[in-house]
């Protein structure tokens, strides 16, 4: 007998007649040996009607009263569906989140989840009852010692996904089922590409580096939580038994349910030695150049770890990349003769130091699951190596992870120094082994942001704390940073050796970051703060790609033969990013998916209105 959480949305339960449809899917679930529970979302619109209702009465309702309001939205849902389960002789019983004891923060419309006491939902699952939970909402702790206990309160964006992977893990169920109007999870938006093909599979780490992709399937909160509890996802059609996209977990250690999504964000600190730099400066900024450069890089089967492109200075920029040490004479050399071929065909000499390399560095990462949405955990990184003393000479991140180039003797003292601030003494997650040991894809898909902005500080000040300053004062005025990047020349300005230092927010955060930041540029004195207002990030994501060479390559040409030129690149093991101009996103999305063959024509039909 297994335990299965299954959760369906709005549209799923939007009229009685699906609620019955719904009915009887749990029901054959529940008749073939399963215990069950069911979580829902409210139908259809009807939250959208409570915010209109809201906005009749005022135009400043309280973050209290519409947690009371919009919580009954799911109560809605949650009744009619144990009636319909009733009637059809399966015994259900309907609760709320605060009845199967979900206790979040006292923070209205957007409460995180501290803990699940499950005692009564198990209880009830032993009874042979199938229990139906109103997704998107929980209590404040009971303990606290004012106003603010016995709160209802609702989770925010992807509430109901998350109540259901969090109930998952706390009763320690074998899956847990997204039910939704789409049959799994695809490759990219099918939105702006039609022929996007649907995934098998996909492992945590993947979905959480296509967040971008699949919010709107599935929220990185509810990922999280299953990444780091253990838990198999299952994304799947509420309309067919067709077996929809599995998002596998890596074997997770016992863990506390105490401080469930506030649990710290880093869970793992990582150091490689074997990193050798090549960086090539003032390298022209036209389409094509990244392109050449990785392709032949790839022709020679030379793996390539981190990839940094900054931002321009008027018709150049820096390209750096690591390679093993043992493959760095074969790449400095690579790399020098598309250099000299790129200065050639400018008419230019090539600069007296165009190419730099660095046998002597060392690579470290902090990575979590938690680093998504919450400011600060890069600036807390930087400032850690700042205070042991540790000046960081590239940057690059990803939505779970931040790398950092040091020298390689300050190696010691980064790694100690890190696993102090993130309370780290070893690792609680094991390597994911692929279903049947089959080797992952290179790239498993392809997601486009639209929603960035760019921001460079050029001749930022080159000595440790620089960086932490920074995405400290962003961190305080709750400013979420995405792509980062310290640029590979330095330049001397006033006496003072300094570089660039650029970084992507959301859109609606500009302002925000820019009042921030004044003072610090301001003192800064020959500091110059430059704002890209729209950008768009394309990116590739595939686990299979830190043993793949020629990803990046592919990727590039793939830009260049459309003419699309890249603006900044940044690089994790599995993910790949490129800013381009925020008119040619859907062109580069479209492109770089042809580029690695994601097509595909076997989609499942779904309800029209669904």
């Amino acid at each position: 007998m297994a335990l299965v959480v299954q959760k369906y949305g709005g549209t799923s339960v939007g009229s009685t007649d699906r609620i019955r449809t719904v009915a009887q899917r749990v029901a054959n679930t529940a008749a073939q040996g399963n215990q069950v529970v069911v979580v829902v979302s409210a139908m259809g619109k009807s939250t959208d009607t409570l915010v209109a209702l809201a906005a009749d009465i005022t135009d400043n309702p309280s973050q209290r009263e519409m947690d009371m309001l919009l919580s009954t939205g799911e109560q809605v849902s949650i009744s009619l569906l144990t009636m319909a389960l009733q009637a059809l002789g399966q015994p259900a019983r309907s609760m709320t989140g605060p009845q199967v004891g979900i206790v979040t923060e006292a923070h209205h419309t957007r409460a995180r989840i501290l803990s699940i006491k499950p005692d009564r939902l198990r209880q009830a699952l032993d009874r042979g009852e199938v229990i139906v939970v109103a997704g998107f909402q929980g209590m404040s702790n009971p303990e606290l010692e004012d106003s603010d206990a016995f709160e209802i309160t609702t989770l925010g964006r992807g509430g109901s996904d998350t109540s259901a992977v969090a109930l998952a893990a706390a009763l320690g169920a074998d899956h847990c089922e997204i039910c939704t109007d789409v049959p799994g999870i695809l490759t990219t938006d099918p939105r702006l590409v039609p022929d996007a093909s649907q995934m098998e599979e996909v492992t945590c780490d993947e979905m959480l580096e296509l967040a971008s992709l699949g919010a709107s399937v599935l929220h990185p909160r509810a990922v999280e939580i299953a990444r780091n509890y253990g838990i198999p996802l299952v994304v799947r059609s509420s309309w067919t038994d067709q077996p929809g996209t599995w998002v596998r977990s890596r074997p997770a250690g016992p863990r506390s349910l105490e401080g469930m999504e506030i649990a710290r964000p880093v869970d793992g600190v990582e150091l490689d030695l074997n990193q050798a730099k090549v960086g090539l400066l003032q390298v022209p900024d036209r389409p094509g150049v990244a392109a050449i450069l990785f392709g032949a890089i790839a022709e020679q089967q030379l793996p390539v770890d981190l990839i940094i492109q900054s931002i321009n200075e008027g018709n150049s920029n820096d390209i750096a990349f690591t390679v093993k040490q043992a493959d760095l004479e074969l790449a400095q050399s690579t790399a020098g003769e598309i250099y000299q071929s790129l200065c050639d065909a400018a008419h230019s000499a090539p600069p007296a130091e165009g190419i730099v390399t660095d046998g002597a560095i060392a690579k470290v990462s902090i990575s979590g699951a938690g680093m998504i949405g919450r400011p600060g955990v890069a600036a807390q990184m930087f400032q850690s190596l700042s205070d042991a003393g540790v000046n960081i000479q590239m940057i690059s991140t990803s939505e779970v992870k931040v790398s950092c180039l040091v020298d390689a003797d300050q190696s010691d003292r980064a790694i100690a120094a890190l696993c102090k601030t993130f309370e780290i003494h070893s690792s609680s997650l094991a390597p994911l082994k692929p279903a049947g040991q089959i080797a992952p894809p290179p790239v498993r898909g392809v997601a486009l942001d639209r929603e960035q902005a760019q921001l460079a500080i050029r001749h930022v000040p080159d000595r440790p704390g620089m960086a932490a300053r920074i995405f400290t004062l962003l961190a305080e005025a709750q400013v979420s940073v995405d792509m980062i990047i310290q640029s590979q020349r330095c330049r001397r300005v006033n006496g003072i050796d300094t570089r660039d230092i650029a970084f992507t927010v959301t859109q609606g955060d500009i302002g925000l970051a820019q009042t921030a930041l004044a003072d610090l540029v301001e003192q800064m004195g020959c500091a110059v703060l430059e704002i890209t207002p729209t950008v768009a990030k394309v990116s590739v994501v595939g686990a299979g790609m830190v043993n793949a060479s020629g990803v990046a390559a592919r990727m590039f040409e793939a830009l260049a033969a459309a003419q699309i030129n890249i603006q900044m690149i940044a690089t994790s093991e599995i993910k790949i990013s490129c800013l381009v101009d925020e008119t040619l996103g859907t062109e580069a999305l479209k492109v770089i998916h042809k580029a690695f063959a994601l097509e595909g024509t076997d989609l499942v039909e779904v309800p029209k209105g669904a």
